[in-house]
């Protein structure tokens, strides 16, 4: 009988429930769904004995664990967190599981990266291959999303990285690397701004624009600049992709934007990189991030550190 991919990992789902405390399994399902009915029909248990584990579970930690509702129940302050402690525990156990049964053989394991467009184009591909170069048995799985479904995916355990931007304090993840990435704009050799090795806003924003759509890091901070110096923009293209918008400007269509790790490729695509001067970029940051508490193998944690090393950004360019 073929055993597929689906029934290995049901079953490993399985022996992962096995080894935890019947109560966390309980409360794992009840946080999932927001009803006893639902988590004990799942289990094919007694509504009662759901809620008896429950009860017992809070008198045990000393808190409420869920805010009861006519339509539900929620989590609270204290709920979220032993959510947390359990994805973790989870993820773990799942992880051990995998190690024991893969000793002696040659079976690949997976390595999951979550991370936005623009650290798709060369700084994760380029890891990952190295990687592979030290772990011949690895394999991935790359989900290229918004910087908020990055970190929420690391956070969730659904990823084992994330490769993204942050504005701001980052407190439910690891951050494993920071760093403050220059904004650059991107033009034709024969551009205006081509011979300058830096440019102010206000001077920017006199030149056409083609900018990433409203959402993303970039362009929040963007208009958040726009809007302390008081300047008027008139974008004549905004996509939600980078690979248009920079053969856009390689066309000559306008200026386009770009962090220091894209604008390494500037010149191979037929486009000079200048800096964008204003204080207000220096908010956003490259980040690498993994879950917080959790126990990583060594496959994630080189792949880490390959990560960080190729996140350092260059020095700025002199004269373009």
């Amino acid at each position: 009988m073929e055993r597929t991919p689906g029934s290995r990992l049901v079953r490993r789902e399985r022996a992962v429930l096995r080894l935890m405390p019947t109560a966390l399994v309980y409360f794992h399902e009840v946080a999932r769904t927001g009803s006893v009915t639902e988590a004990a029909a799942r289990h094919h248990i007694a509504t009662s004995a759901v809620s008896r584990q429950i009860a017992k579970l809070e008198s045990e930690v000393g808190a409420s664990l869920f805010d009861r509702h006519t339509r539900g129940m929620t989590l609270t302050d204290a709920g979220h967190r032993l959510l947390a402690h359990v994805r973790r525990t989870e993820i773990e156990t799942s992880a051990l599981l995998t190690e024991i049964r893969s000793i002696d053989t040659t079976e690949s394991r997976t390595v999951s990266v979550a991370c936005t467009e623009g650290f798709s184009y060369r700084v994760v591909p380029q890891a990952m291959a190295a990687l592979r170069r030290v772990h011949e048995t690895v394999s991935f799985r790359l989900d290229v999303v918004t910087r908020e479904e990055a970190t929420r995916q690391v956070v969730e355990g659904q990823s084992d990285i994330a490769v993204t931007y942050a504005i701001g304090q980052q407190n439910d993840v690891r951050v494993e690397h920071s760093v403050v990435v220059p904004l650059f704009a991107m033009v034709r050799p024969d551009h205006p701004l081509a011979g300058r090795s830096s440019v102010g806003l206000a001077e920017l924003c006199e030149h056409p624009l083609a900018l990433s759509s409203e959402g993303t890091s970039q362009r929040e901070l963007f208009d958040a600049a726009v809007r302390m110096e008081r300047l008027t923009i008139r974008p004549v293209l905004e996509c939600g992709r980078f690979a248009p918008i920079y053969e856009f400007a390689k066309a000559g269509g306008g200026v386009a934007l770009a962090s220091s790790l894209r604008a390494e490729t500037a010149p191979s695509e037929g486009l000079v990189h200048v800096r964008v001067n204003h204080p207000v970029f220096e908010q956003r940051r490259a980040q690498v991030q993994t879950m917080a508490g959790r126990h990583q193998s060594t496959r994630v944690l080189d792949l880490v550190t390959i990560l960080v090393s190729g996140m350092a950004p260059p020095d700025p360019p002199a004269g373009g």
